[in-house]
């Protein structure tokens, strides 16, 4: 769901972010803050706009306690270019891997499929009904004529006409009653075909240290081949070939970079890993301190050159993340401390927790098997007192072996459910109900090994 810019009341966004994200309420109200102050800088006019810097945000906790899912769902509350990187995989200038330039990079691809797919839905209609008609020219050639031809007197030519315009919207009825859906056409589309790129990856290229080299050997190599495919699949290849027709690539690309300067999103997970630990101790190869210093200029504000033009990251909006058990926020270098003044702290989640995470969320666990097994006909029902027996084995499960949050309730499911969802296609339709008992039997009995790690990971 994306509200109106306008709508985008705090009190909303923290309304939007509670249907899918259970508690951690400072964090919620921290980045709807965050995004009101991007919307009301839009309403500033003159030079003072310009000033006005975004208040980038540390979210401080364990893991599977919500950090990510809240940057991304408040990105895709306001339609707004998101990407997640870790921090730990940046090197320090001068060693191989991946450079802080590529954030930028990162953020501009997402910026450009994003402004695409709006542009897409608007053309789609359009570009439906061209693809339609070249499918049909496929499946009907039209009648070659050359300059010599002479229309015969008798109107033989007029008949002729006539008789395949009716034959061509016969075919047309039946295309879309899809009574052709079996039949192939042969269609040319356009594929990659660099061997570089192909040997070595998009994210290989990155970590060589060569993201320069990849954008300009983007589109060299491509080429257009020959391939039968069906009737559904050959209509759906031409008309993403009539969408590309019909945007204006120009706007797509200024409208992107736009987007991404102004409304983009970085969330730097592991930040806690980069820091320069209280004891002195560094990682193997590289300086931690190094890749923070690196960073520095994105955070606060510099123009990267991308194969899309200069970006500028003066106002993207970037909230890092980590659980910080080794450091602290003030082992950062105190440089990028300072681009992060919102600092906030996320709580550890409880057995109560994981009750309302189950059930609440407009994507819950819970309801997301019974959609999975209802495709094969298997109605499964939840009673109050078995989701608080899996809530409580979660959470034992969790204060017994690595605490690693709601990501516990994953593992718990799956194991609760491995004999349902192996034979659900043998058991045959039927209404399967799930009690404390049941889930006692199948769970309580690995409770009482010593090495639960080897049983629920």
């Amino acid at each position: 769901m994306t509200l109106d810019a306008r709508a985008l009341t705090p009190a909303a966004i923290v309304d939007e972010l509670d249907r899918y994200i259970v508690g951690q309420k400072a964090a919620k109200r921290a980045v709807a803050i965050a995004l009101r102050n991007r919307w009301r800088r839009q309403q500033v006019e003159g030079h003072l706009r310009d000033e006005i810097a975004p208040k980038n945000i540390i979210m401080i906790g364990p893991t599977g306690v919500g950090k990510t899912e809240i940057a991304r769902r408040l990105a895709r509350l306001a339609s707004a270019p998101f990407i997640k990187v870790e921090a730990s995989k940046f090197t320090e200038v001068g060693y191989v891997g991946r450079d802080v330039d590529s954030i930028v990079r990162d953020l501009m691809e997402v910026s450009i499929k994003l402004i695409r797919d709006e542009e897409s839905v608007k053309v789609r209609p359009k570009a439906r009904e061209a693809a339609e008609e070249r499918l049909l020219d496929l499946l009907l050639p039209r009648r070659a004529t050359s300059f010599h031809d002479r229309p015969p007197d008798d109107g033989r030519a007029l008949a002729a006409a006539s008789d395949e315009g009716a034959t061509r919207e016969k075919l047309r009825l039946k295309l879309r009653e899809g009574k052709l859906d079996d039949r192939e056409v042969e269609v040319e589309i356009t594929e990659e075909s660099s061997p570089f790129l192909q040997i070595f990856g998009g994210q290989g290229v990155e970590e060589m240290g060569l993201g320069g080299l990849k954008d300009m050997l983007g589109s060299i190599g491509r080429r257009t081949r020959r391939r039968k495919m069906k009737i559904p699949q050959a209509l759906t290849a031409l008309a993403e070939q009539e969408i590309d027709k019909l945007i204006d690539q120009d706007f797509v690309v200024r409208e992107a970079i736009s987007r991404a300067e102004n409304h983009g999103m970085v969330f730097l997970d592991e930040i806690d890993k980069i820091a320069t630990r209280s004891d002195g101790r560094h990682g193997p190869d590289v300086s931690r301190e190094g890749v923070q210093r690196d960073l520095l200029p994105i955070v606060e504000g510099s123009t990267v050159v991308t194969k899309y033009g200069a970006v500028r990251t003066d106002h993207v909006l970037f909230i890092a993340a980590g659980a910080f058990h080794s450091s602290k926020p003030s082992d950062l270098i105190p440089e990028l401390q300072g681009r992060f003044p919102i600092r906030v702290e996320l709580d550890p989640l409880t057995g109560d927790d994981f009750v309302r995470i189950l059930t609440e969320p407009r994507n819950a666990l819970v309801v997301q098997y019974q959609a999975m097994l209802a495709t094969e006909g298997i109605v499964v029902e939840f009673d109050d007192e078995s989701i608080r027996e899996i809530a409580a084995i979660a959470a034992e499960v969790n204060s017994s072996t690595h605490n690693i949050g709601a990501r516990r309730l994953h593992t718990v499911m799956e194991r609760l459910l491995d004999e349902l969802l192996f034979s659900a296609p043998d058991i045959g339709p039927q209404t399967i109900k799930i009690t404390r008992q049941y889930v006692a039997d199948r769970l309580r009995a690995l409770l009482a090994k010593e090495d639960l790690a080897n049983y629920i990971l």
